[in-house]
């Protein structure tokens, strides 16, 4: 983590004043080496609003439950999030509807990154069709090697402090959290047991997609969680374990 710490120290200085403060608290969630896309591909895609500005991702999970990160939700209260669907830019089009609860993983740490997911209980429901669906979740880690897509409308570049504005995905690999924690990576024991790795050379999910969808099979394997800078070699992006963690997924999700 202590790599992670002094990359986050750089980028707050670098990007300050063009990053939404719901986007700062790890190096997490942009798309780099993506592609433009439409919500259509993507229609359990969400963007996570704070005070007005796109904070984080998430994925419709229920027509009024969204899945996201915890530490996306670290010192704000649900009057000021709302969650746009629907739409491929984060800024218009879809339906906006404010957030009427939301409960992080009580196992969470912001500083170790374990147990990393969030659920939202929106004011309504949403409207099922082409644009807006929801997803399943993983019962089980994909293989290592397997196919991934992460998407998601964060920074484009490690030094860009604008947000793209329309969707953008990238197609990664699945990393075993064994591979991710050997000596072929750079983690070691940062990778703890509810997380999982993806990797794409010169692609990756950095800052700004925080809690948006890793999809692998047609379901919710991950959830956008941090990473050691974006794109760099030998450092996948790290996502949340949907499969480890949904139990407690859906026990939130019928709580809230």
């Amino acid at each position: 983590m202590l790599k992670v710490l002094i990359l986050l120290a750089s980028i707050t200085s670098i990007l300050g004043a063009g990053i939404s403060e719901g986007m700062l608290p790890q190096l997490d969630g942009r798309i780099v080496g993506g592609v433009a896309t439409t919500i259509d591909s993507h229609p359990w895609q969400i963007s996570l609003q704070r005070s007005g500005s796109h904070s984080c991702g998430g994925a419709i999970y229920a027509a009024n439950v969204v899945v996201t990160s915890a530490h996306c939700l670290q010192q704000v209260t649900a009057s000021v999030l709302k969650v746009r669907a629907g739409s491929s830019t984060w800024n218009e089009g879809g339906i906006l509807l404010s957030i009427a609860a939301f409960k992080a993983h009580e196992g969470f740490s912001s500083w170790t990154m374990v147990n990393d997911i969030a659920v939202l209980r929106l004011s309504s429901s949403l409207k099922f069709g082409s644009t807006i669906r929801p997803i399943g979740l993983a019962t089980k880690v994909p293989l290592h090697g397997a196919a991934a897509v992460v998407s998601g409308w964060g920074t484009q570049s490690f030094d860009s402090g604008s947000l793209a504005d329309t969707l953008q995905y990238v197609e990664v690999s699945i990393v075993s959290a064994a591979s991710c924690a050997s000596p072929v990576y750079g983690y070691g024991w940062q990778i703890q047991p509810t997380m999982i790795c993806a990797y794409g050379k010169g692609k990756d999910a950095c800052q700004g997609d925080s809690g948006g969808p890793l999809v692998s099979g047609g379901l919710l394997v991950g959830v956008v969680s941090w990473g050691c800078g974006c794109a760099f070699a030998n450092y996948p992006g790290v996502y949340a374990d949907v499969a480890a963690l949904r139990p407690w997924i859906i026990r939130a999700a019928s709580s809230l």
